[in-house]
């Protein structure tokens, strides 16, 4: 950019060559700073912006998570775990990410995406210098932290994933950029650029989209079950790989792997979704699987005419966690033709269906039993087998434990008394109070503590 570097102006060269409408704008004797010009290159793509950010909305897997990978020195910004905010919008956004779509022109016809290429919408591309200088300057500004890139497939797979690989490694070696980044593989594309690609970013993602291959030929004909697992499958190998050897620099994915499925544009019920899950967790070692609930935001006579609702997504979530972190398995969460309780959390519909293994003495039950409890998590289980090494524990304790009482009482016993219900009707309807109360409440500062713990933690 020409400027001159001891007034931090622009020349009047660089002046004279804007529209007279940004000359309007900047009216400054024909001398503007440096970063009121930056501002204007991202003026002159606003729409471009607002197409590519709002196509890249409909992904949910791109939480920001810190990574491990070592720091170019001279660079800027950092990829740690105290380099990336974790803060949240109200419907789910992480606001530290720039997430946008390199291009939102797309040669697949996905029945449930709003960019297909048989849909009639605007269209637009950045090359990889525009994202880096973006990225760039949104972070300098303190816009964000990290940047989440994905991509509609342009021309060809290869093409598109050639060119995301690309705007990676400008942005790690010539811009410098040390930030989180995060970005989306391109089905069937070459195995050699997606492991470059690899190398140079914190994340990566294939969305499985679909839990089953005959859904994927009915709404996803492009896409094929082994093009979305197959790199899942390499990319897992290589992190091992570098685990194994203790490979600092240069490794593949320091944050991990994780995909998104759909929920409700298929008719696959949620146990054939969560054996899904529980695979992807053991077989590819995944960070997360994120689940979108369907809205139907294109027309088509192969998809339900509503939306999956956000009830059920959030079952799957608790089901989800109860695999990753209390020892569940899917078979004793539901059936694999079954839908969860749309009326209890997944924890509670098993302890209900399973009442002649309760009450349990918290002083002497063991660790995997507590995890079981419904009102008790995994950090509230392990506070408990440590402070009863002491002293025996009454329900005074477990409450400045902050243990949810409501749902406790009725599973446990302390001391040998217990203050639950004898009636499993009566235990049912407790906990479907309960519940119902928990989950219409709004979140917020002066929420009861244990409330605002769960709601924060995922503990159930």
């Amino acid at each position: 950019m020409l400027y001159n570097k001891n007034t931090n102006k622009c020349s009047r060269a660089v002046i004279s060559g804007l529209p007279c409408a940004a000359r309007a704008i900047f009216r400054r004797s024909y001398a503007i700073t440096v970063e009121d010009f930056v501002l204007w290159k991202i003026m002159i793509d606003e729409n471009k912006l607002k197409i590519l950010t709002e196509s890249a909305k409909y992904d949910v897997s791109c939480s920001s998570s810190g990574s491990k990978r070592a720091n170019k020195a001279g660079g800027i910004g950092n990829g740690s775990v105290g380099g990336i905010c974790h803060s949240f919008t109200p419907d789910g956004r992480c606001i530290s990410l720039l997430k946008i779509l390199m291009s939102n022109e797309c040669v697949y016809d996905c029945e449930y995406c709003p960019n297909r290429c048989s849909v009639d919408v605007p269209r637009a591309r950045l090359t990889p210098d525009e994202i880096c200088e973006l990225v760039i300057n949104f972070y300098k500004r303190n816009y964000i932290e990290g940047l989440f890139l994905s991509s509609a497939v342009f021309e060809s797979p290869n093409r598109t994933m050639e060119l995301l690989c690309e705007t990676m490694e400008k942005l790690r070696n010539v811009y410098n950029f040390n930030g989180y980044i995060h970005l989306k593989g391109i089905p069937h594309a070459d195995g050699g650029i997606v492991m470059k690609a690899a190398k140079t970013v914190d994340r990566m993602s294939y969305n499985v989209e679909l839990p089953s291959e005959q859904s994927l030929k009915l709404l996803a004909p492009q896409k094929t079950k082994q093009s979305l697992l197959l790199p899942m499958k390499s990319l897992s190998q290589a992190i091992e790989y570098d685990k194994q050897n203790k490979i600092r620099r240069g490794k593949v994915l320091p944050a991990g792997q994780t995909t998104q499925m759909i929920i409700g544009a298929s008719p696959e019920p949620d146990g054939q979704i969560l054996k899904l899950t529980e695979a992807l967790y053991r077989n590819m070692d995944l960070r997360r699987v994120y689940y979108s609930s369907y809205v139907p935001v294109v027309q088509s006579n192969k998809l339900p005419a509503v939306g999956a609702g956000l009830l059920r997504e959030h079952r799957l979530y608790q089901a989800d966690w109860l695999i990753r972190f209390y020892g569940f398995n899917v078979n004793e969460i539901c059936d694999e033709n079954e839908n969860l309780s749309p009326d209890y959390d997944p924890k509670c519909a098993w302890a209900l269906r399973n009442m002649h293994l309760f009450p349990v003495e918290i002083n002497t039950a063991p660790l995997e039993t507590l995890l079981r409890v419904p009102g008790i998590g995994a950090k509230s289980a392990y506070r408990i087998t440590e402070a009863r090494r002491f002293a025996k524990l009454d329900f005074d304790n477990l409450a400045k434990m902050r243990i949810v009482l409501k749902r406790a009482r009725h599973f446990i016993t302390c001391k040998g008394k217990f203050y639950g219900s004898d009636s499993i009707s009566q235990v049912r309807s407790s906990l479907l109070i309960a519940g119902a109360k928990d989950e219409s409440e709004q979140l917020s500062m002066f929420s009861e503590p244990s409330t605002a713990l769960s709601a924060l933690t995922g503990e159930i």
